[in-house]
């Protein structure tokens, strides 16, 4: 009766450490998780104040020297050919 007993120990502590061992692969994934969402973040908001930056230098560079616009050509009217 003593094996028995100490063999339902063992299977616990075998059952007991395994979900000790998946609770700390999935913190740990949960943490690599959230820390790629932070540095998403932080490299979208980083890109998004260089493009922001960007624009208002493009803006401030056309104020200062503007573009002519083109003008368009004067559409041709056509006229069907005749052919003999």
């Amino acid at each position: 009766m003593a094996e028995s007993g100490q063999n339902i120990m063992e299977k616990a502590e075998a059952r007991f450490m395994e979900k000790q061992k998946k609770t700390a692969e999935r913190n740990q994934a949960t943490a690599e998780y959230v820390s790629e969402a932070k540095a998403r973040v932080i490299k979208t908001a980083r890109l998004r104040a260089l493009r922001l930056a960007k624009e208002e230098a493009d803006r401030a560079a056309e104020a200062l020297n503007p573009t002519p616009k083109k003008k368009r050509a004067a559409k041709k009217a056509s006229t069907p050919e005749v052919k003999s």
